[in-house]
């Protein structure tokens, strides 16, 4: 009878835990939806299938990158140039990843690899508000419910964005192509405000991809391949030499 209540008592504070982390991750999926939805109309448009749009979420699930390859899709870039971009621009996951699983030093790894596939901007910075939840009884469950309610809006947004994409005119889904730049500038005015140099390195970026396209003649993907690698590795030593 004792074993039957503690196994009670252990469901239950794992199902409270888990109520919490979805609490927690409401605000990011009110955030998620609108975005994943452009995403959705814009993959759409760009000649993407429903089940690949939709498929690029359920695997990637990281929406500047998907922005990023449904554009380079829709110019007809390589599946090498894409590839290269996207893994460039997601390359801070794996500072992400590190900083988060130092965290979780206490979790098993049958916890450790699952979380670590739940990671973005955005459930980063929620979790990294909410560390004492790691040290916790159950408190994998916690991060669980909170990645899988900013996953199932991300994935669901782009279902039905690529839905919509199929049904509202072409001349409004080309309008919503600002959401991609809007976006980015979202993702970059905050990091200007808070170090100059950075507004440099995007600068320097988009003149070495304007470089690459129409002086060197190459193709949009390898343009922002070249941009994206030159600048973000000139970033390293001009942000080195502010910190020192």
């Amino acid at each position: 009878m004792d074993a039957a209540k503690r196994e009670k008592a252990t469901y239950s504070l794992a199902g409270n835990m888990f109520k919490r982390g979805i609490t927690v991750g409401l605000p990011i999926m009110l955030g998620y939806l609108p975005i994943a939805i452009t995403y959705g109309v814009l993959a759409k448009q760009s000649g993407m299938s429903l089940l690949e749009l939709t498929s690029m979420s359920v695997l990637v699930f990281a929406g500047a990158s998907q922005f990023m390859g449904a554009g380079m899709i829709a110019v007809g870039a390589s599946a090498a140039e894409i590839i290269i971009a996207t893994f460039v621009l997601n390359f801070r996951h794996f500072v992400m990843s590190l900083s988060f699983m130092n965290r979780l030093r206490s979790m098993d790894l049958k916890w450790k690899l699952p979380l670590s596939l739940g990671l973005t901007d955005e459930t980063f910075a929620v979790s990294a508000l909410h560390t004492t939840e790691a040290k916790e009884e159950k408190g994998a469950f916690f991060y669980a419910g909170l990645f899988l309610t900013a996953y199932v809006a991300w994935v669901g947004g782009s279902f039905l964005g690529g839905v919509l994409g199929e049904i509202i005119p072409e001349k409004l889904s080309q309008s919503m192509g600002v959401a991609l730049y809007a976006m980015f500038i979202g993702l970059l005015v905050p990091s200007v405000k808070k170090e100059k140099r950075v507004g440099l390195i995007a600068l320097q970026a988009m003149v070495i991809n304007v470089f690459c396209l129409y002086v060197l003649q190459m193709s949009t993907g390898w343009s922002i391949v070249c941009g994206t690698v030159i600048a973000g590795g000139s970033g390293i030593f001009l942000l080195k030499e502010e910190q020192a």
